[in-house]
């Protein structure tokens, strides 16, 4: 039977403190205690050697899994991660340490995700992110028939002008995986050279890196599915891939809604074999009748006006949780950060769509941690209101 170290979690060092100085409401305080991270990071002992039964007495697999979020909901590093759980009382709550107790050093994460990703397969964080939706729907998360599909770019942790010179000595570039593509295309204006007036030209805006292509529930606002690709891949070809992860889920999937730079025959004809509506914003070569009547649809009509929230939903992660840029080299690790990134922000969407205001406000428990607030001009017996003197 595995067993793990024991924490003082439960002491006058942790429930207990806690309690007094700790907004109850606050979203670390709630998904610590309203997340079943027993179910989410079941079977993870396996990470262990001899799955925790012998050697030496790891720490339990799901304190480690919300130690490995800490740096997706900070936006930092995972060496800093271990400063601020030493540091922040709400960090070193959320992962289930006593406030007399320091953090695992953070090459504790690093050996625990590989792990992970090297027994249980990378598959193992797209597990992990279907486990966080499950938990979703137990707690009456009813989940909309609206997926908005589209994809983001985030840069590669490379120095482009470093690497050029890296590829000119002839040596490998230094991230091998990562791929240059086109992000789109924009128009501007200049000054032809021999006619010496004002044209039009196509600027392309480049990027370096990788791709999440993703598709978000409209009514919940829950990221429900996630593809990596390099940055040269066609959203196009991840449409049915996308809307399949989707319906093996047993979500209500009726409308899906994309850019145009979803429109293919393709994806149209795989919708309406399954009788789901492709909102898919159509080209302006798209004129004829059948077109015409897809546009005319209130179902096609209601979700192009919703398809812009996807848009809003990676401001968030990329703002918030630093998914403008790779943490690490490789696709492999560019997946591990992907669904890391989409679980943190389902957390805090659950934590949000399950809050529950009270109509007055709560009475704060700090019976221990600080003295009654008196009238102003009023002293508690035996103090001074002038410690200091007058002057």
């Amino acid at each position: 039977m595995a067993r793990f170290k024991t924490t003082s979690e439960d002491s006058f060092f942790g429930g207990f403190l806690y309690d007094q100085v700790l907004d109850q409401n606050h979203f670390l305080v709630r998904a610590k205690r309203e997340i079943d991270w027993g179910e989410l990071s079941s079977g993870f002992e396996i990470a262990y050697k001899g799955g925790g039964e012998y050697g030496p007495t790891p720490y339990d697999p799901a304190l480690l899994l919300r130690y490995l979020l800490i740096p997706y909901l900070f936006n930092i590093s995972e060496r800093e991660a271990e400063d601020v759980v030493r540091h922040n009382l709400l960090a070193k709550y959320f992962v289930g340490l006593g406030v007399d107790q320091l953090p695992p050093d953070h090459s504790t994460l690093t050996v625990f995700k590989r792990r992970l990703g090297k027994i249980k397969g990378q598959s193992v964080w797209e597990r992990l992110l279907n486990r966080v939706l499950k938990q979703a729907s137990q707690k009456g998360i009813v989940f909309g028939s609206i997926q908005i599909i589209d994809s983001t770019h985030t840069t590669a942790n490379v120095n482009q002008e470093k690497d050029r010179q890296r590829t000119k000595e002839g040596k490998p570039p230094r991230d091998q995986e990562a791929r240059g593509g086109v992000k789109r295309v924009k128009t501007k204006t200049v000054i032809d050279a021999f006619t010496k007036r004002k044209v039009m030209v196509k600027d392309p805006v480049r990027i370096y890196g990788y791709k999440a292509h993703v598709s978000l529930n409209q009514e919940t606002g829950l990221v429900t599915s996630a593809i990596v690709t390099p940055a040269n891949e066609a959203d196009t070809n991840q449409f049915i891939p996308l809307v399949e992860k989707d319906r093996q889920k047993n979500l209500p999937v009726k409308t899906v809604t994309a850019d145009k730079g979803y429109d293919d025959g393709n994806n149209h004809t795989f919708c309406e074999v399954r009788r789901i509506t492709p909102a898919i914003i159509l080209k302006k070569t798209r004129a004829a009748p059948r077109w015409v009547e897809l546009r005319n649809k209130p179902s096609y009509q209601q979700a192009t006006r919703l398809r812009p929230r996807i848009e809003a939903k990676f401001g968030q992660i990329k703002v918030n949780h630093g998914f403008s840029h790779c943490r690490y080299l490789g696709l492999t690790n560019y997946k591990t950060q992907t669904f890391l990134t989409m679980i943190t922000v389902n957390l805090k969407r659950i934590m949000s769509l399950t809050q529950t205001l009270p109509s007055f406000p709560a009475q704060v428990k700090l019976a221990y941690a600080r003295t009654p607030v008196l009238p102003r001009g009023q002293c508690h017996p035996k103090v001074s209101p002038y410690p200091y003197g007058r002057n």
